[in-house]
């Protein structure tokens, strides 16, 4: 029997818990638009959307997984428009300084998201599926650059360059603009390639 098969075979969402997620991360996103990502309670978010706990849990077993599905669309659409990019710029110097860009520009708008969780933990980087794709998309870009040296100590370099921590501590404590950041990533790779 073909295994892919029986997990492939799953019952539709009933339409009242599809409307309910919906409302639950509606409701989260505004809420910590309007008090930050570590002052609301997941209670507070239920009773905001007006359900139970137990529905909140159902959905979201905690505050991590909550904040994950809040950056699932935006994660989405960065890798559909870096694959767009891949296929029409056949440059990758150019593809590689636009992709480290558009990363910074992300982390520096999901930031709050990407440092909250559980308990005030950060999200794990690289075991998070879509962080994991930037490393390999640094990397990839590298090996068509011929880049010299050792290609994957050079992406995981570059790859924490771009997390959450590292750009919330050059934000927060160094006052550094998103325009600063990006020109400082683009500088430092290009002294990496030389």
């Amino acid at each position: 029997m073909n295994d892919d098969l029986i997990l492939s075979e799953r019952h539709p969402a009933r339409a009242d818990a599809v409307k309910n997620r919906r409302r639950l991360l509606d409701t989260a996103r505004r809420l910590f638009a309007a008090h930050g990502v570590e002052a609301v309670s997941m209670s507070a978010i239920a009773a905001a959307a007006g359900v139970g706990k137990g529905t909140l849990y159902r959905h979201f077993e905690n505050k991590t997984e909550l904040c994950q599905a809040l950056l699932d669309h935006d994660q989405r659409a960065l890798q559909a428009e870096t694959l767009r990019r891949l296929r029409d710029e056949p440059d990758p110097l150019q593809n590689l300084h636009w992709f480290m860009q558009a990363v910074a520009a992300f982390v520096v708008r999901s930031g709050e998201l990407l440092c909250s969780g559980a308990g005030g933990a950060v999200l794990p980087p690289l075991e998070h599926p879509a962080h994991y794709w930037w490393r390999q998309t640094i990397r990839s870009l590298l090996d068509r650059l011929q880049a010299p040296g050792d290609r994957d100590y050079t992406a995981d370099l570059l790859y924490v360059m771009l997390d959450a921590r590292t750009i919330a501590y050059q934000r927060r404590v160094q006052g550094y603009s998103l325009e600063r950041i990006a020109a400082g990533l683009i500088a430092a790779l290009d002294r990496l390639l030389s």
